[in-house]
C-alpha cells in the first residue's frame, strides 16, 4: 500500500485532497498543528493524524520517523496574512515565511531521502494564484507562495534524473475556512471576476493533485485551479 502525507490535512483544501486519496486506496497521513476537532473527524473515515509544527526542523523530524518513507508528499499547510505593507511585521513576516516556504521545504528534504532510495515520488506543493499574480494587501502571502512555485521548478529538475516528480498546484478562490475572514460582499465581487461563475472547490484542487499522481510524465508544472479567474 502506497502512503501519501498531506500537510494541513485535517480541513479544507487538505482534508479533500487527503479524503480522495483514501478513496484510491493509500494509507493516508494527515498532518495538523492546532484543530483538534477536524482531526478527530478526518480520523473517523481511515485517515491517521499527526500532530507537528512544519515550519519546526525537530517537529518534522519526529514526524517522518513515526510515519516511514512516504510515496507521495503534499505541502499543503500555510497561513495567509491580509495586512498593508506597513502594518506587517517582522515576527508576521517571518511567522508565515517559515510555515508556507520553510515547511514545504522541510518535508522535501525528510521526504526526498526515501524516495531517492526507491527512485520513485511525488511531490506536489501548493500555492496560490496570489503566488502566480500577487494580490493587494496580501504582499507577504503572495510571496510565499511565489517561492513555492520557483522551488517547484528547481526541485523538478533536480530530482527529476531520480525518478521523483514535483509538481505545483495554485488554488484560486476557494470555498474554505481560511476565506471566512472576508465579508459576503467581498466574495460576491471576486465570483463576479471568475468565468466559471462560482467558487472552487477543495475537490476541485483534490482532482487536480490526483491528475498529478496519475501521469507519470508531468513534472515540474504549476497548474491552475482557478475557474479562469487568471489566465497566465
Amino acid at each position: 500500500m502506497k502512503t501519501v502525507l498531506v500537510t494541513g490535512g485535517v480541513r479544507g483544501i487538505g482534508a479533500a485532497i487527503a479524503l480522495a486519496f483514501l478513496k484510491k486506496g493509500y494509507r493516508v497521513c494527515a498532518v495538523y498543528s492546532k484543530d483538534e476537532e477536524n482531526a478527530k473527524k478526518i480520523a473517523a473515515s481511515g485517515v491517521e493524524t499527526f500532530r507537528a509544527d512544519v515550519a519546526n526542523e525537530g517537529d518534522v523530524q519526529a514526524l517522518f520517523e513515526k510515519i516511514g518513507n512516504v510515496d507521495v508528499l503534499v505541502n499543503n499547510a500555510g497561513v495567509a496574512l491580509v495586512k498593508q505593507i506597513q502594518d506587517v511585521s517582522k515576527e508576521e513576516f517571518d511567522r508565515l515565511m517559515a510555515v508556507n516556504v520553510g515547511g514545504a521545504f522541510l518535508c522535501c528534504r525528510e521526504a526526498v531521502k526515501g524516495m531517492l532510495d526507491k527512485k520513485s515520488g511525488l511531490i506536489v506543493n501548493i500555492s496560490s494564484v496570489w503566488g502566480q499574480i500577487g494580490g493587494s494587501c496580501e504582499s507577504v502571502y503572495s510571496a510565499s507562495k511565489a517561492a513555492l512555485i520557483g522551488f517547484t521548478k528547481a526541485l523538478a529538475k533536480e530530482l527529476g534524473w531520480s525518478g521523483i516528480r514535483v509538481n505545483c498546484v495554485s488554488p484560486g478562490v476557494i470555498d474554505t475556512a481560511m476565506n471566512a475572514q472576508f465579508a459576503p460582499e467581498e466574495m460576491s465581487l471576486l465570483q463576479e471576476d471568475i468565468p466559471m461563475g462560482r467558487l472552487g472547490g477543495g475537490e476541485d484542487v483534490a482532482k487536480a493533485v490526483l491528475y498529478l499522481e496519475e501521469n507519470e510524465y508531468v513534472t515540474g508544472t504549476d497548474l491552475s485551479v482557478n475557474g479562469g479567474f487568471s489566465i497566465v
